[in-house]
């Protein structure tokens, strides 16, 4: 008898990253589906999902602000002149 992959079960490691895909709107409907059953019966991927989801709330609760990259340009080269200047 050979053992056939089954299409609808994943594994915990695939599950994963489907919901890191998901966090981020880039899963498909298949994939969605696939991990929804996944996390009807795995314990694992259902604590996986949850930090995940979490993890996602605070980030978002954050608003964590960045330079933009002119800024960043504009610092780096005073920083760059000032060291140089010192020498």
């Amino acid at each position: 008898m050979t053992s056939k992959k089954s299409v609808l079960f994943i594994s915990c490691d695939e599950a994963k990253h489907i919901c890191d895909k998901v966090q981020y709107g880039e899963a498909s409907g298949w994939e969605r589906l696939k991990l929804n059953i996944r996390l009807s019966w795995c314990r694992i991927t259902k604590a996986y999902s949850k930090r995940n989801n979490k993890l996602s709330e605070l980030v978002q609760k954050a608003e964590v602000k960045t330079l933009d990259n002119d800024l960043k340009t504009k610092m780096k080269q005073e920083l760059e002149k000032k060291l140089s200047s010192n020498n």
